[in-house]
């Protein structure tokens, strides 16, 4: 049980995020086009205090809504996405004082001591979600080509040195595995919920993900022109898209590879791991390489297992992450190379598993067996049976607070904007 101290430091911190992620962008470009893959800022930041006021002030607490039609202008679920550009929203101080004032009811109300159960679960819930925003507006920054935000105070930028390769696989036996969370006492978002048999068959997955270099030499050798190596629902997308390469990527004058990172062009770093690829593309270069996405029970044994059979939460072992395990956090400005960090190595010896990039899986988002949907009905059950595909280890900018093996991220296949890469096995 965490103690309310600790719970008023996380929703502290996660709030410092959110407003550093906002607070040095200009009112024009707080005014964002209409498109799929982005909010209007202003809503989406308004939107993170009407979650923190629903759940905390008027579900337990039992308050009225502080603002009117709080409902109307901020409930995800009751607003359709294109129409959150018409709304009347309140403009940027307006919005600031309001997102300070649920917060500041949020921290008073927090009994003295330990909270109990309930109390820690919705503030735990709430923090998530404000964890979760902070990375989709970081998806934002990119997509608009807005300078890239700040890093968090600890780690600067020498740590992105030239790095190198890490090839070959990692041989796992296969046998019985408990997929999922163990029912531990915390907190644990419903699609993780609860840990069950699955039989695996022994497989070889890949030490470090996918590279940039091996990604272009897809795309050089015509992988985007040859039908061969999708599938249908893929080459449909392409072609409706027109996609020819990696969606931030151009080449220069000399015939190059550049890749937009945020509001600036760079030498595509050839062994960082590929991102911005959506699953149709992982799909397309395995098929070409003649390897295969993992599903998602392959990727967690993988990171989990230990060499006496149990069964570990981190790819290292029992403790949380530190920087030297996991780049995670935004303590630094990016993603590292493949071969970075090797004291987040599992027992079999896969690097990075968690952090740096997101990895898609082969597995479609479902239920695990005996599903209980959470208060939070909406942030798993419509998901299912969509078509939305698995995500696996967690990026540069997520939180490590919420990170564990049996974590499960989700995006539709066609998410190009998300920091997704992905490793392989063996056919």
């Amino acid at each position: 049980m965490a103690g309310s101290d600790h719970l008023a430091s996380q929703l502290l911190d996660s709030r410092s995020r959110t407003l550093e992620l906002v607070g040095d962008l200009d009112d024009p470009q707080l005014r964002v086009p209409l498109m799929v893959i982005v909010n209007p800022i202003l809503w989406e930041i308004g939107h993170v205090g009407w979650f923190q006021e629903q759940w905390i002030l008027r579900h337990l607490g039992g308050a009225r809504p502080m603002v009117d039609d709080a409902d109307r202008l901020w409930d995800s679920f009751q607003v359709a996405h294109d129409t959150r550009w018409e709304l009347p929203l309140q403009g940027r101080e307006e919005t600031m004082k309001y997102l300070k004032a649920v917060l500041d009811r949020a921290i008073d109300r927090l009994p003295s001591g330990e909270p109990g159960r309930e109390v820690e679960y919705f503030y735990r819930l709430v923090t998530f979600h404000e964890d979760m925003h902070g990375e989709a507006l970081t998806h934002t920054r990119q997509t608009l080509e807005y300078s890239s935000p700040a890093p968090r105070p600890g780690i600067g930028s020498a740590d992105a040195a030239p790095g190198g390769p890490w090839p070959g696989d990692v041989e796992v036996a296969g046998g019985e595995f408990q997929l999922g969370s163990r029912n531990d006492g915390g907190f644990v978002f419903d699609n993780e919920k609860w840990a069950h048999p699955v039989q695996l068959r022994p497989f070889a997955i890949a030490r470090a993900p996918v590279t940039q270099r091996q990604f272009a030499d897809f795309v050089e050798d015509g992988g985007y022109r040859r039908r061969q190596w999708w599938g249908s629902a893929g080459w449909d997308w392409k072609e409706r898209v027109g996609v020819e390469h990696p969606v931030y990527w151009r080449k220069d004058t000399g015939g190059a590879w550049l890749r937009r990172v945020f509001d600036r062009s760079v030498r595509l770093e050839e062994h960082l791991p590929v991102h911005h690829v959506n699953w149709y593309e992982a799909e397309a270069w395995c098929n070409w390489a003649g390897r295969r996405l993992p599903t998602e029970a392959e990727w967690e044994m993988a990171a989990s297992e230990r060499s006496d059979g149990g069964k570990d939460p981190f790819p290292w072992g029992d403790d949380p992450p530190t920087p030297d395990r996991a780049n995670l956090d935004a303590l630094r400005p990016g993603c590292l190379p493949v071969d970075a960090l090797p004291a987040g190595d599992t027992t079999g010896g896969c690097r990075q598993m968690i952090g740096n990039i997101w990895e898609w899986t082969s597995s479609d988002f479902a239920p695990f067996p005996g599903f209980v949907v959470d208060p939070y009905k909406e942030y798993s059950q419509p998901w299912f049976g969509c078509g939305v595909k698995v995500l696996r280890g967690g990026a540069w900018m997520t939180r490590s607070r919420m990170l564990r093996n049996s974590w499960r991220n989700f995006f539709t296949p066609d998410r190009r904007d998300i920091y997704g890469g992905f490793r392989t096995c063996a056919r």
